[in-house]
């Protein structure tokens, strides 16, 4: 009896109880700040991180909690509350559900983050780590999907109208229903393609690959594409799908050591064994050669001259690529200056043989 006087005689007029409600709010909302100030002013002087983080988390779901139990609390307040009360309750409840989907994603993205400053991917013998860091990012967006499309799922059934039109969907089978369905197929396919990238594992974080004849770096994995940086610093993007049904190049899949090859066409009277004994002494002094293997062998005969292939093995692809680019240089430089015209052309003298015109060459 005392609550309907008190509406009826204190506050008749809507704009009273509008105002009425955006004091109190305010209110609240002033002790909120005062309270989250001292909380960070406790959370500077510890040590740990643990409550930076949670401060930082929970600080604008928080303002959605606060304004859910204010607007709680003053509609028990009042039985003559005004229509306008229920859309503003139900468009706080689904914020409410919203931000509280926020935090369960923000807590899984720290869950998993904690998970991988645990793995050693600076290790150059770093296979186990990489291997590790693909599932966790693929499972990681996995988890933030679903997570996500839960807490929408649910904010959208508080609203009945919303909710009749899903029920309406998943009992239909007419021809809304099937082109939705054709529609999904191709990007649940994508998914489910991430999903076997993540289990499989062809391809792996910071694997060097050959795709599109591209030399790259795999710097992304997805449920739905692949990024891959290219030397140049471009960016490749492909479908997840791309690396189960295409061929490619993948130089790190068991191990990132690698061989290499350089390749010299040099005149039958360049002699092989000063030039393998300059490649030795050049080697013992390159960082990017990891020891293992040094080989220069005579692989081809042509008519004119003689393919001297070099191989050399570093302990990863860039490392290999610069060693290559080092030994070719100082190899070139060393048979110049040692064997002078020792390389392979083509010259006057072939106009002494029958049938070649030097006109043509």
């Amino acid at each position: 009896m005392f609550k309907e006087n008190f509406i009826t005689g204190i506050l008749p007029e809507p704009v009273l109880l509008y105002a009425f409600f955006a004091l109190f709010f305010i209110i609240v909302l002033i002790v909120y700040r005062f309270v989250l100030k001292k909380l960070k002013a406790i959370a500077v002087r510890t040590e740990t991180k643990l409550d930076d983080f949670l401060i930082r988390l929970f600080r604008f779901p928080a303002i959605w909690l606060i304004f859910w139990i204010s607007l709680k609390l003053f509609n028990h307040l009042f039985i003559n509350k005004l229509p306008e009360f229920d859309l503003i309750n139900k468009i706080n409840n689904i914020l409410l559900i919203l931000s509280f989907g926020w935090i369960v994603i923000q807590l899984v993205r720290v869950l998993f983050h904690q998970l991988e400053k645990r793995l050693d991917i600076d290790n150059p013998d770093n296979l186990g780590a990489r291997k590790s860091l693909t599932q966790m990012k693929v499972f990681e967006g996995l988890a933030i999907t679903v997570i996500a499309v839960i807490f929408i799922s649910v904010a959208l059934m508080t609203i009945e109208s919303v909710r009749s039109i899903g029920i309406s969907l998943l009992t239909s089978a007419g021809v809304a229903g099937l082109i939705i369905g054709l529609a999904a197929q191709k990007s649940i396919g994508q998914i489910l393609s991430g999903m076997q990238l993540a289990i499989t594992q062809p391809i792996r974080l910071d694997d060097v690959v050959i795709v599109e004849g591209e030399w790259g770096r795999i710097e992304e994995i997805t449920l739905t594409y692949v990024v891959v940086r290219i030397w140049d610093q471009r960016r490749l993007i492909l479908p997840s799908g791309y690396f189960l049904e295409q061929p490619f190049q993948n130089w790190t899949r068991t191990e990132a050591s690698i061989m290499g090859t350089i390749f010299l066409y040099v005149s039958y009277e360049l002699p092989v064994d000063p030039v393998r004994e300059y490649l030795s002494i050049i080697l013992k002094g390159n960082t990017d050669w990891d020891g293992r293997v040094q080989n220069i062998q005579v692989t081809a005969s042509k008519e004119w001259h003689k393919e001297i292939r070099v191989l050399l093995s570093s302990s990863d692809a860039s490392k290999n690529w610069d060693l290559r680019v080092r030994i070719r240089e100082q190899l070139i430089d060393f048979i110049n200056k040692e064997y002078p015209g020792s390389f392979a052309k083509i010259n006057t003298e072939l106009s002494g043989i029958k049938g070649v015109n030097t006109k043509d060459v």
